[in-house]
């Protein structure tokens, strides 16, 4: 797998270890991928271009955090939302997968975590797991979406085989059938490192990008769609165009932060989109979440609890390195995707390296 910096795209901020989301400690990431068939799209037979992503915030155990979100543009699904606004905290994994797919997600998600995640003291009264967070975006350009092909079995796969470490980017999980910009998208991870004060604090972000038009197109600050107008999707039936959406941002960070205060950093992960060029269009679901590792509250309704937080006068590095990471993670979706045929022969194509290196050189842009 390519990633952005090996082909010397100039990024700003450091990274950490993996350049992923995994690098606030203790975040795991597992897919499922599901591809089969090839040919005439035969509704419920395929061929099939899907799967689904899990991000565990805090491994395999219940472990309620400091969460925010916030909708740049609404069409599209994240579900338990309500609650995490509500409530302030994030009580499970966060699931992405294909639109028609959110209920079946949701369902197993739930099952999942009754069955792995309670404990022996927890009553079920105090576990609300029963809302998980599921996001989506369109796969029907390349799979037969409508043919409903995930299963519960597989939301069990990417759950059970959620790792820390490098996390596997481009066209897998619940990014398999994803277009960006109109070449093949997907699964894109980066991670900043800050210093605030005397401490060292980590923001990692996810995206599953399937969002943008090609004209709008930048990396690097220079205009590559413009520079690369063919290569345009191959629709041969159904859809004469790719729709132009969406795309579901997760943001993880060690820094003690309030709920507001990530409410805040999820308002700054657009900033990140439209570095690429992502305009939030009409038909666009950009809707971002943010959670911290820093504080774990004890569960239970006769808990008291105690929280560590910066003051708002100290976050401005973490907005930042919110913008930098989502950047570099959709560009990392862009180069590690591959070329993909899927129902009735529609094709998308991946971005082409040589010619991407070659426009940063003309620019001199090129990092050797």
């Amino acid at each position: 797998m390519t990633r952005a910096r090996e082909l010397g795209i100039p990024f700003k901020g450091r990274t950490g270890k993996w350049n992923a989301i995994t690098d606030v400690a203790g975040v795991e990431v597992g897919h499922t991928t599901i591809v089969s068939g090839e040919g005439k799209q035969i509704i419920g037979q395929g061929p099939v271009r899907t799967g689904v992503t899990a991000i565990l915030p805090c491994g395999k155990k219940y472990d309620p955090l400091f969460a925010g979100w916030y909708s740049f543009n609404g069409c599209g699904e994240l579900t338990g939302t309500a609650w995490v606004e509500e409530s302030g905290f994030l009580e499970s994994c966060v699931m992405i997968t294909e639109t028609s797919s959110v209920g079946t997600v949701r369902d197993a998600t739930l099952k999942w975590g009754f069955e792995n995640l309670y404990r022996p003291g927890l009553q079920i009264r105090d576990v609300f797991y029963g809302l998980p967070v599921v996001g989506e975006t369109y796969s029907g350009v390349l799979s037969d979406m409508l043919g409903f092909h995930v299963h519960q079995e597989h939301v069990f796969h990417a759950l059970n085989t959620a790792t820390s470490g490098p996390v596997e980017e481009g066209s897998v999980g619940g990014g398999t059938a994803m277009i960006c910009h109109e070449f093949k998208g997907g699964i894109g991870t980066s991670s900043r490192v800050v210093e605030i004060g005397s401490n060292s604090y980590t923001v990692g972000v996810l995206v599953q990008a399937n969002h943008g038009g090609r004209e709008n197109l930048h990396i690097a600050g220079l205009p590559v769609g413009e520079e690369i107008p063919d290569l345009m999707p191959e629709i041969y039936e159904e859809l004469r165009e790719p729709p132009l959406s969406s795309i579901i941002m997760v943001i993880a960070t060690d820094a003690p932060l309030l709920p507001n205060q990530l409410d805040r950093l999820a308002k700054r992960a657009p900033l990140g989109i439209g570095l690429v060029g992502g305009v939030g269009s009409n038909g666009s679901g950009d809707i971002a979440i943010a959670f911290s590792t820093a504080n774990h509250p004890v569960p239970g309704p006769d808990a008291i609890n105690q929280a560590n937080f910066l003051s708002n006068a100290m976050i401005s590095p973490l907005m930042l390195a919110t913008v930098q990471a989502i950047e570099e993670a959709i560009v990392n979706a862009l180069v590690a995707a591959q070329t993909m045929t899927g129902i009735n022969g529609n094709t998308v194509y991946a971005l082409p390296h040589d010619r991407l290196q070659d426009i940063l050189r003309k620019y001199n842009r090129l990092v050797n």
